[in-house]
């Protein structure tokens, strides 16, 4: 902002011992060091509260493009119908079998008689 170098210091310097004197010098040169801390801290946090106003400001942007644009509401709507699809498909593999079905496909299907066992009756010697 101001663009001030050494010289100009060391003039604004000796003008100020010669206005001011050596006794009153050091108390005039803290208080406006004071005063110009405080006023940098008041910048610094002014600024902070811009920053995270617009950074506020951009998320609630965003976040009514993200509700208006239909592109993600689709891809959730796809997903609950796969996973109503999925659900169904494991109820129809989970579905207990019913006893007359069974009846029914034993009196078509051949029925198969065990073998008969060796004897095991060998004379042992």
């Amino acid at each position: 902002m101001f663009d001030v170098g050494f010289w100009e210091l060391v003039i604004i310097g000796i003008v100020a011992l010669l206005v001011l004197g050596p006794e009153r010098l050091p108390v005039v040169a803290r208080t406006v060091g004071l005063w110009y801390g405080k006023a940098r801290h008041f910048v610094g946090t002014v600024k902070a509260d811009i920053d995270r106003e617009l950074k506020a400001e951009e998320l609630k942007r965003i976040v009514q493009e993200q509700t208006k644009s239909e592109g993600l509401f689709d891809m959730v709507e796809e997903a609950k119908a796969s996973l109503q699809d999925i659900r169904s498909g494991l109820e129809s593999v989970n579905r207990p079998v019913e006893l007359s079905s069974l009846e029914s496909s034993s009196d078509t299907t051949p029925s198969i008689t065990p073998p008969a066992e060796p004897d095991n009756d060998k004379k042992s010697t």
